[in-house]
């Protein structure tokens, strides 16, 4: 489990296009936080070092930084110890997802999350082919972790399968994926929006059918299950743009 939030952390803090602004470098920290890569209290980088990690000017980052604290996301100490501190509070981060998911239009939304059931849907079947006994050790080892929140078990859990599928580009979609629809797919809201909800029974269903080497089997409840966390986001989209 460590290994797989070890990797997640580093695609936090990847170097940025040299066209991003001060925007992605926000919503990269705003999705790490929502999902708990960046834990309450947790002191972030020094500007300098956002900088390098990030590929952008320290201005970008201080810019970045100015609008987390806005957002409550971030608290900034000064004197000794001091630095930009992550501040977690659930209402912040309600009120963030909310504002990006009413930003979005139906369409598109609708056509990124068809998209991303396709590209989890090939890593599962891959999976199912290509996995031995510690893979599936390690599926079932993430899906197990009930301590922590389900949005962040549900993200570990498809980044888990896509490394076990063995494909370098759809590890790295399905990476790009996680922070582009995966926020807002297996956020906080919809969590508490749909109290029945059961991933672990849907995730056990998908690993069942990778250990047994079914990809067709897997690739469909994987598809399934995405499809069904899209049609609650759908709802609460329709929900936020009412007039």
């Amino acid at each position: 489990m460590g290994t797989s939030r070890a990797s997640a952390r580093s695609v936090v803090f990847a170097p940025l296009d040299p066209h991003s602004r001060a925007e992605t470098v926000v919503r990269r920290l705003t999705d790490a936080i929502t999902f708990g890569l960046l834990t309450d209290a947790e002191q972030l980088p020094s500007e300098t070092d956002l900088a390098a990690q990030f590929g952008v000017s320290r201005v970008t980052v201080r810019e970045a930084l100015v609008a987390l604290r806005q957002q409550d996301l971030v608290e900034t100490r000064r004197g000794r110890g001091g630095g930009s501190f992550v501040r977690a509070p659930a209402a912040a981060a309600d009120r963030s997802l909310r504002s990006r998911l009413s930003e979005l239009s139906l369409p598109n939304l609708r056509d990124t999350a068809d998209h991303y059931a396709a590209v989890a849907g090939a890593a599962a079947r891959l999976a199912a082919q290509r996995a031995d006994a510690d893979d599936i050790l390690r599926i079932e080892e993430v899906d197990a972790d009930v301590a922590g929140p389900l949005h962040r078990m549900e993200r570990a859990y498809h980044l888990e399968v896509a490394a076990v599928a063995q494909s370098a580009r759809l590890a790295r979609e399905e990476i790009r994926f996680a922070g582009e629809l995966g926020t807002l797919l297996w956020s906080p809201i919809l969590q508490t929006a749909d109290s029945a909800y059961d991933p672990h029974a849907e995730h056990r269903a998908i690993t069942a059918a990778v250990a047994a080497g079914d990809g067709d089997l897997a690739r469909r409840l994987t598809e399934e299950h995405i499809e069904t966390a899209v049609e609650r986001l759908v709802t609460l989209h329709l929900t936020l743009v009412e007039p």
